[in-house]
């Protein structure tokens, strides 16, 4: 695990959409002089300047230059902090290098990756050697996988406490979100589509809910792709796109938990519409709409601070086991998902490594599994997050 290094955590993407957001989340919540001493990474030193320029940022938190085409400035930038923070996706194409730098360096690392295929390869190829040298990597730490991560956990922690025992069956169901997806997390699919595309076995570990679990296969899981009625939620349920990445690593948390929620857990996430007719034809229309497809926005392109103050999202978890227990909560986002809350989430799930070093030991990890209760607690107390029970 690092230690002694010059910065707590270095920003790499300062200067993309993402990155700006979360720069200023760190200048406004921790500032410069307290104990999270941070810094301003990206390709070039002159844009760097003008980004922390144009946010109002301090001059003298520390830029610091790297790129992903020349390894040696990877492997220098990772050396000189505890936690590197990367928004530099699609991470297929531009983190391999930047994983396998921090799991030989003993720097902790924190992405918002929801790439499973490329995460399936990154565990395979650098989980041992983040165990040998004490690297803490996280991928996911943004909407894609936090609220659902951290409420099904929120959820089995209070199923434990009440119940005494873990619940078998959680549907994660959102109830509500206004917000946009960013031009990077659109990349990602396209990148991932046309990967695919070349490498067809990549399909197997798209579809495959435990593709992350290392040879653990458990319960056969709902597939979630088509609508469906929920008749213990009265409402209607679409397929939900993020479901696909939050399902799996879902399902390693439960694996490296040494299945905490039980061997035969099951979960799947989705959309809920609404009841009666109206509830069933916008689930319909939903299963149906492929626009994210030919959707044009790019990488660094998103939406205004208005519509990044005004978005929101409401995540219900709902549990339940044959013996007649149930228990619902729910996560709630003040911000929109893809940017001003994910912005939040990785900077704090950043800081919560960077506080606790004990939290987790070396490897590859999720954001429940490595911080589980110590992540929601920053997250309710700085991040706009409340996780509640219902029920």
């Amino acid at each position: 695990m690092s230690t002694n290094r010059e910065f707590g955590i270095i920003v790499y993407g300062a200067t993309g959409y993402t990155g700006r957001l979360v720069c200023e989340y760190l200048n406004r919540q921790y500032g410069v002089d307290g104990d999270v001493r941070w810094a301003m990474a990206g390709r070039s030193q002159e844009k760097l300047q003008s980004v922390r320029d144009e946010m109002g940022i301090p001059a003298d938190v520390p830029l610091v230059v790297a790129d992903v085409s020349d390894n040696a400035s990877i492997n220098a930038m990772v050396g000189r902090t505890k936690v590197l923070l990367t928004t530099v996706g699609p991470y297929q194409l531009y983190g391999s290098d930047v994983v396998a730098a921090c799991a030989e360096a003993g720097t902790d690392y924190v992405d918002l990756c929801g790439e499973p295929a490329w995460m399936h390869e990154m565990i395979a190829a650098h989980h041992d050697t983040a165990k040998a040298s004490g690297a803490r990597i996280v991928f996911s730490c943004g909407f894609d996988s936090v609220p659902f991560d951290l409420g099904a956990y929120f959820l089995q922690q209070a199923a434990k406490e009440r119940f005494g025992a873990p619940l078998p069956r959680i549907k994660g169901r959102v109830r509500a979100m206004k917000g946009t997806f960013s031009g990077g997390t659109l990349a990602s699919f396209k990148a991932t589509m046309a990967a695919a595309a070349k490498k067809p076995e990549m399909l197997k570990v798209l579809t495959n809910p435990f593709a992350l679990t290392q040879g653990f296969t458990g319960a056969e899981q709902p597939s979630g792709m088509a609508p469906i009625y929920d008749e213990e939620l009265n409402s209607w349920s679409a397929p939900f796109v993020m479901a696909t990445i939050n399902t799996k690593n879902i399902h390693r948390s439960n694996y490296l938990l040494s299945h905490e929620y039980g061997e035969n857990f099951v979960y799947d996430e989705m959309l809920l519409t609404g009841p009666g007719d109206k509830g069933e034809a916008t689930a319909k229309a939903v299963a149906a709409d492929k626009s994210m497809a030919n959707d044009p926005r790019q990488p660094g392109e998103g939406p205004s601070r208005e519509e990044r103050e005004n978005g929101y999202y409401d995540v219900l978890f709902a549990g339940s086991d044959d013996q007649g227990h149930s228990l619902l909560a729910s996560v709630k986002g003040d911000k929109d998902p893809g940017y001003g809350s994910t912005s939040k989430m990785i900077a704090e799930s950043a800081v919560c490594l960077l506080k606790n070093p004990g939290a987790a030991s070396g490897g590859i990890w999720t954001p429940a599994s490595a911080m589980g209760s110590l992540l929601i607690d920053r997250l309710q107390q700085n991040a706009g997050l409340t996780f509640q029970l219902e029920s």
